[in-house]
């Protein structure tokens, strides 16, 4: 049930995201369900599973009572649908654990209805081990293996090339820049990066900013979104920043030390799932690819012959089954150790169905306060949303040609702004 934790949890940083909202009903509900799940937590982990049942049981009493408006039920429905899910979830992995094989199935049936769909947790989670033979559990796990994630990759149209002649070409700001300088001055980047060649300087980076910047990913940031100023607000308030934000200021850090850069969004194939990912593709002379490197959860992959991989080639390996090694040190705020087979083959396998970035890596690309005009691109699987969009801070191209998307960078451009 471990991984049930991290569910739960991810459903009250969700809401945690709405802060004191004006709906005192609501308020006191997340107090008094937090408190109930600490209790169900310590009891589950003296493996007591009677009192572990009776408080997972008082959290589905507080969300059947809770008493809402209308235009709160409408706000906070999926919210509280997620945490039943949840909840039945924990309770089939108690009932599996205490070896009442009936109700368990029951209870994984409710969280299936509710909409659970976590088929790779629910196949590899110990807690259901006691259940796992029986047809009725085989059959509700075959329901929802469609909703797998790296299932729905893995079924993904592919690319193909296409004629890109009237699309911009992707461009980097040079490290000569007034507001890179500065940045490098300022974080003492050379000193960071060390004297050893440009691999070992990229992986120095990317180790200082996942020690300097702590992440929360539902932290909106009040500052402008550059590299100083991201840092100088955790420091200020001691509030992380979100993971787009993490990716900008480790982005501005490679390109006033010269090294090429983009921080790329990678989104789910569910359009309704506002969970994302922003990670770096950062260009190696030394290599002359691409690499993967993630500043949240201080992460870049390689093959079994450990060779660093890019964005496009673990895609390609997560789709292929091919063997991919995460770096043995990839944690989440020196917290939590990151597996492959959480980060990559369940996480970043539900993010990178396509991407974004912009056309033209600078410094302080977005702002909370001003409007921007900046060019997107997209890299989208052939059939999967074609039209073009708008957005606050710019409209976005849509291309299927990864050719043209992880293009090799040409010289660096200073452009006015």
């Amino acid at each position: 049930m471990k991984k049930a934790f991290i569910f739960i949890a991810f459903i009250f940083i969700s809401i945690a995201g709405f802060g004191q909202t004006d709906s005192q009903a609501f308020n006191t509900f997340i107090s008094d369900i937090n408190k109930v799940e600490s209790q169900y937590k310590e009891y589950y982990n003296k493996k007591e599973y009677k009192q572990t049942e009776m408080f997972l049981k008082e959290m589905l009493r507080l969300v059947e009572n809770l008493k809402l408006s209308p235009d709160e039920t409408a706000k906070f429905q999926l919210s509280l649908q997620r945490i039943k899910a949840g909840t039945y979830y924990n309770l089939a992995c108690t009932y599996s654990l205490s070896n009442r094989k009936k109700q368990a199935t029951a209870a994984f049936e409710k969280a299936i209805e509710l909409g659970y769909s976590d088929y790779r947790h629910a196949t590899t989670d110990s807690d259901l081990d006691n259940v796992r033979k029986e047809k009725k559990f085989i059959a509700l796990l075959d329901r929802i293996k469609q909703f797998d994630k790296l299932v729905q990759l893995q079924s993904a149209q592919g690319y193909q090339k296409e004629n890109t002649d009237s699309l911009p070409q992707f461009s980097y700001q040079s490290p000569e820049d007034y507001n890179l300088k500065e940045v490098r001055t300022f974080f003492k980047l050379d000193s960071v990066a060390g004297n050893g060649d440009e691999l070992s300087k990229i992986i120095n980076i990317l180790n200082f900013i996942h020690n300097a910047i702590k992440h929360n990913g539902s932290n909106y940031a009040l500052c402008e979104f550059d590299a100083i100023d991201i840092y100088n607000y955790h420091k200020s308030t001691g509030k992380g920043v979100n993971c787009r934000h993490l990716a900008i200021a480790l982005n501005e850090m490679y390109l006033s030390m010269g090294i090429p850069s983009r921080y790329v969004t990678c989104l789910p194939k569910d359009e309704k799932d506002q969970d994302c990912h922003v990670i770096n593709s950062v260009y190696s002379t030394q290599l002359q690819k691409w690499l993967w490197i993630d500043p949240t959860f201080n992460a870049y992959v390689k093959d079994e012959n450990g060779n660093l991989l890019s964005i496009a080639e673990v895609r390609e390996r997560l789709i292929s089954g091919t063997p991919l090694v995460l770096n043995d040190d990839a944690n989440w705020n020196n917290q939590t150790k990151q597996t492959k087979e959480y980060y990559l083959e369940t996480y970043m396998a539900k993010n990178l169905y396509w991407f974004e970035c912009v056309a033209y890596s600078r410094f302080n690309p977005e702002s909370r306060y001003r409007k921007m005009n900046n060019q997107y691109i997209a890299l989208k699987p052939m059939g999967f949303g074609d039209n073009a969009t708008e957005k606050a801070t710019g409209s976005t191209i849509i291309t299927h040609d990864p050719e043209y998307f992880w293009q090799v960078p040409q010289k660096h451009e200073s452009k006015k702004e």
